[in-house]
């Protein structure tokens, strides 16, 4: 009786313990489970924070590293102003020379004077064509200047203000970044191996989009920067000089025409001699052959009235 009472006490004292060691790892694991997702409830909410910035629709420049943004400047129409202009000028010139190498070389001297360079350059048998950048503050000067090179045949130029746009990449690429910095802080307090892949998935991602939005400014940046003409060079238009034909020139048109009367009459009788004898034989052969001597049809049309 005694082993029997030994035995309940060690199978419960067992059993007690087994059901605490699962009680506990339930809560360690629904504790661990609560903690990886405020994490990711935490990336969410400041990844929604700087999404609803960026996105609000109102075009806002960052100037605080916070992740609520709140000390950003409008840029609507009432503060555009305040900002320095963006400007992408553009012009087209058409200008006639008296010689291409010249004008060429002037060109040539006048990019190098206001630190410009052609972007492209086609050259053909009287004309020339650059498409040349010129830094903004120089445009005004550089056109100026181009007056002297020849005739201007025909201008356009086009300006087209880029500031909003500028100022939204701008803004843009700061959140992007201040967003960077946050995910790479949680990525250092990330505890798990879900929890960093997370982390690590939303960087790569974001790095595109700053990748993307760097290379769009950079290039509305270098249209603002340098501004594009395109230069067409033409030389100068042949003429030739009218003058009286004289006597002798006129009775050498006169036997050149005869000439070509007789050689064209010759042609058509080479022609006739080729191709007209061969085909009038064998017409000829063939009246002959049937209606003739020989008379093939005329001897079937007497044959079939015999019948009848």
């Amino acid at each position: 009786m005694k082993k029997i009472i030994v035995l309940v006490l060690i199978a419960s004292l067992i059993l007690f313990g087994c059901g605490q060691k699962s009680a506990q790892e339930a809560l360690y694991g629904s504790r661990a489970q609560s903690m990886g997702m405020a994490f990711n409830d935490s990336l969410s909410r400041t990844e929604s924070v700087y999404i609803e910035e960026e996105y609000d629709g109102r075009g806002r420049q960052a100037n605080a590293r916070t992740t609520d943004m709140s000390d950003s400047v409008d840029l609507g129409a009432g503060n555009i102003n305040e900002f320095e202009r963006k400007l992408v000028k553009r012009a087209n010139i058409r200008i006639r020379v008296e010689n291409l190498e010249t004008a060429d070389n002037s060109v040539s001297a006048l990019l190098k004077k206001y630190n410009g360079y052609s972007a492209s350059t086609s050259i053909e048998e009287n004309s020339r064509y650059y498409s040349l950048r010129i830094p903004a503050p120089q445009y005004e000067t550089f056109l100026s200047e181009m007056d002297g090179i020849g005739r201007l045949l025909g201008r356009y130029e086009s300006t087209d203000d880029v500031t909003l746009r500028y100022y939204d990449l701008e803004s843009r690429l700061d959140s992007k970044r201040e967003l960077m910095r946050t995910f790479q802080a949680y990525l250092r307090r990330a505890n798990t191996m879900e929890e960093i892949l997370s982390v690590e998935a939303r960087i790569a991602d974001l790095q595109r989009d700053i990748d993307h939005t760097g290379t769009q400014l950079r290039n509305l940046a270098n249209m603002v920067d340098y501004s594009t003409i395109d230069l067409s060079l033409l030389g100068p238009v042949a003429m030739s000089p009218t003058r009286n034909v004289t006597l002798g020139e006129r009775v050498k048109q006169l036997f050149g025409g005869f000439g070509n009367f007789f050689s064209t009459v010759a042609v058509v009788i080479i022609g006739f001699v080729i191709y007209g004898i061969p085909l009038l034989t064998l017409l000829i052969l063939i009246f002959w052959v049937l209606f003739g001597r020989i008379g093939i049809i005329r001897k079937l049309w007497r044959l079939i009235k015999e019948k009848k």
